[in-house]
């Protein structure tokens, strides 16, 4: 149950760092702590550690509902331990872009999970699109949900002023589409195929 146990620590994680300002400051993303100090970790670390705990709950929440659907399709093509290395290469790869855009900005801060969770949910569209999604108690497909979520991240990376990583967003569900196609290339024909026929047979059914 590997999903339960990264909510497991990122909730522990989270929590001593909300307690411990030090902590939370070593663990966040800081530019010039990797470019100056040579602090690679943070890049990996700052996934573990949020704002507060609404921004913990909605992280976890849905990385709950669909990372054990996503761990599970991993666990049938290769093993478990692939959805441990795609969930932490995930929080990495979603972060470079702002890391890159911001690595000489002393005054800047990126934190959360959101990059990750973003990449499992996008995995999680490839094979089971038209499965229901909760937003603010409306029930919406999947896929209708990921094309809102890309276009509102976009509109919102380029307005910017909410202290909100769109970008890490856009680049965890981009993350998250292509390890699961070069994981499995048979998806995106079942993929494909779900679209066309909401009906149809998912992945492994």
């Amino acid at each position: 149950m590997i999903t339960f146990v990264l909510i497991a620590v990122t909730v522990l994680v989270s929590w001593q760092a909300f307690q411990k300002r030090r902590l939370y400051e070593r663990l966040v993303l800081w530019p010039p702590g990797v470019e100056r100090f040579r602090q690679y970790d943070r890049l990996l670390t700052h996934g573990f550690v949020h704002a507060d705990w609404m921004h913990l709950a909605f992280n976890m929440i849905t990385l709950y509902f669909f990372g054990r659907a996503v761990e599970n399709v991993f666990a049938q093509l290769v093993g478990p331990g692939m959805f441990v290395l795609f969930y932490l290469s995930a929080i990495v790869v979603a972060i470079l872009p702002s890391y890159l855009r911001h690595r000489r900005d002393a005054g800047y801060v990126s934190l959360g999970a959101s990059g990750a969770v973003s990449a499992v949910l996008f995995a999680f569209v490839l094979f089971d699109p038209w499965n229901w999604i909760i937003v603010f108690v409306v029930p919406v497909p999947a896929v209708v949900y990921a094309i809102a979520y890309v276009g509102y991240s976009y509109w919102m990376d380029k307005r910017g002023g909410d202290n909100i990583n769109h970008s890490a967003h856009l680049s965890g569900a981009l993350y998250g589409l292509l390890f699961m196609l070069l994981l499995e290339p048979r998806v995106l024909l079942v993929f494909l195929e779900r679209l066309a026929s909401p009906r149809g047979p998912g992945f492994f059914g």
